[in-house]
């Protein structure tokens, strides 16, 4: 990861924020984005903790005008791998799913990984070198009730990959996207209140009966194994890896 610069979306906390960690902790400098400054400067802070070269940009994924100013900011330093990580959820029958909800979780999770890709490849195809990893989800393989607009942009994500790495054939820049099944984020603890609600089941059903019960190896994916994955995709090795869909899944789709 020496002399790497990668910024992580969605980076202040949880999976983006652990993926930070473990890459800066190898020796890449990192940038983190997050919609919010207060948790940004969290984030930096237990970064430089750690000895980690950190900085912070505050940026809104749902806004193209934020996005193309981050990465204009960050020109002088140019980007070599960028996370797309920033994500959020809401669970609803699509009948009661607020309109507005539905098109915030596709551009914050589908058109801001898009147009972030946008804004830094021209610098990726000058240095000759870029990584474009996108943090998908197991519902970016299959789907679950209730979740019809996070499903739909995390879909979308691996179409994205594939035409993009057409795209970036002529170069050493790759793009692929990891499919995790559940991790114990905050993001999660908050899924399985809403499921609950929504199943009109206990949360502890929830977690065996809906999130586990698919995945032979029933447990939740470690941040640490993400963390690694897009290590490895980040270096030379990968470079004739692009286009893919790494699933981290426990085996759920083998089924």
């Amino acid at each position: 990861m020496n002399n790497l610069h990668i910024l992580v979306t969605g980076g202040a906390s949880g999976i983006g924020l652990g993926i930070a960690e473990t890459l800066g902790k190898q020796g890449a400098r990192i940038t983190i984005s997050d919609i919010s400054q207060e948790a940004l400067d969290a984030g930096v802070s237990k970064l430089k903790e750690q000895g980690i070269d950190a900085k912070g940009v505050a940026a809104d994924m749902s806004d193209v005008a934020a996005i193309d100013a981050m990465a204009a900011s960050l020109a002088s330093d140019p980007v070599n791998v960028v996370v797309n990580n920033a994500g959020l959820q809401y669970v609803s029958k699509l009948e009661d799913f607020p309109a507005d909800r539905w098109k915030l979780l596709i551009d914050v999770m589908l058109v801001g990984p898009a147009m972030l890709t946008r804004a830094l490849l021209p610098s990726m195809r000058e240095q000759g070198y870029g990584r474009v990893i996108n943090i998908g989800s197991i519902h970016s393989l299959v789907a679950s009730p209730y979740k019809s607009a996070y499903v739909a942009a995390k879909h979308g994500l691996i179409g994205f990959a594939k035409t993009v790495a057409l795209e970036t054939g002529d170069t050493d820049i790759t793009i692929n996207t990891i499919c995790p099944s559940y991790v114990k984020t905050p993001l999660v603890e908050k899924q399985i209140a809403a499921q609950a609600k929504e199943n009109g089941i206990s949360e502890e059903d929830v977690i065996n009966k809906i999130m586990l019960e698919p995945m032979p190896k029933k447990q939740f994916i470690d941040i640490s194994e993400i963390a690694e994955t897009v290590a490895f995709l980040a270096s030379p090795a990968a470079k004739n890896i692009t286009g893919q869909t790494l699933v981290l899944d426990g085996g759920w789709v083998a089924r």
